[in-house]
């Protein structure tokens, strides 16, 4: 296990002053080098992130907790089988989308007073995921707002954006079953809000596996497969997972700010070098092309979803040429 002390951790209050150009060095750093950082005085409220902590944790004491004691205790019996074992997730989740429609009406149990706090805190790191993206463009020499306008589709001219609420509950078998399978995320920019008090997330840097410090009121960043290829490698995603634990019940909060559905990704033409266009580098595809493949490769290495996209392409362009 390698420490975390070099962990990026980037106070964005320094950009309003004189130290912006370190903040925004220390900001191309941890993209190109780490694929995940934490930020402070990121403009969303304690009071709020409080709230929705406390919600978050109520709403599974109330709900979620005897539902998941129920398929713990046969997981656990099912995990003897070390086939099982690997294919299970410690973990209690439910998902809510915000783009391009909200259904968090429709999500059953939730309590008004929790959809408030959660459309407010989704309105929140949406405007905080836009604000990152502009941040990434103006270190990677790219138009303002091309980022943003690459995530839109077509059809709807928004990105998807939804939002993962987990809870990873004590684990008495820590040496049987992971808390979440190691994995890259498929999307663009994933905005974490965690627990203070549980660790367990990890993130894979130069072979190693490095814990990503639970920091009070921080808001944890890492970047998914679109974003590698829409920056042609500059920048890239990686595997990541959550260690169970046998003791404390880790709150995560993880919203995924994605292209559009129909949004069609390739790699910015200004960061794609002469000789490389010639002989390609990263594919084009259909964002929700792309999420079929990657739902039943998840726990996989992300080089063979790549690939899978060139071989379509020189295939495609093979037959219009016969043609």
């Amino acid at each position: 296990m390698a420490p975390a002390l070099s962990f990026p951790i980037i106070d964005m209050g320094l950009l309003a002053g004189e130290e912006r150009p370190a903040a925004m060095e220390l900001l191309r750093d941890a993209c190109q080098n780490w694929g995940f950082f934490e930020i402070l005085n990121h403009g969303i409220s304690t009071e709020l992130m409080d709230e929705v902590e406390k919600l978050t944790k109520d709403h599974y004491k109330r709900v979620r907790e005897q539902r998941f004691l129920e398929f713990a205790s046969k997981a656990l019996k099912d995990a003897q089988c070390v086939k099982a074992a690997e294919n299970l997730d410690w973990e209690s989740t439910f998902f809510v989308r915000h783009l391009p429609e909200s259904n968090i009406a429709e999500i059953p149990d939730l309590d008004d007073e929790y959809r408030r706090a959660m459309k407010r805190f989704a309105g929140e790191l949406e405007a905080l995921a836009e604000r990152l993206l502009e941040l990434l463009c103006e270190n990677l020499g790219l138009d303002r707002g091309y980022l943003a306008r690459a995530f839109r589709g077509p059809s709807t001219g928004a990105p998807t954006f939804g939002t993962k609420v987990s809870s990873y509950p004590p684990c008495p078998r820590p040496d049987l079953v992971s808390g979440l399978r190691a994995h890259t995320d498929a999307g663009g920019i994933i905005l974490l809000f965690q627990d203070d008090r549980v660790g367990g997330l990890q993130l894979l840097k130069d072979g190693e596996w490095v814990d990503v410090p639970p920091l009070r009121h921080s808001i944890v960043v890492n970047l998914g497969d679109q974003l590698e290829v829409i920056t042609n490698g500059r920048y890239k995603s990686v595997m990541h997972r959550v260690v169970a634990q046998p003791d404390g019940n880790r709150m995560s909060i993880a919203s995924f700010y994605n292209p559009g559905s129909d949004a069609i990704i390739f790699p910015a033409l200004a960061l794609v070098k002469a000789d490389e266009a010639a002989a390609g580098s990263y594919p084009r595809f259909v964002f929700e092309d792309y999420m079929k493949l990657y739902v039943r490769h998840k726990f996989e290495a992300k080089e063979p979803r790549f690939e899978a996209f060139k071989s379509m392409e020189t295939n495609s362009s093979n037959c219009i040429a016969i043609v």
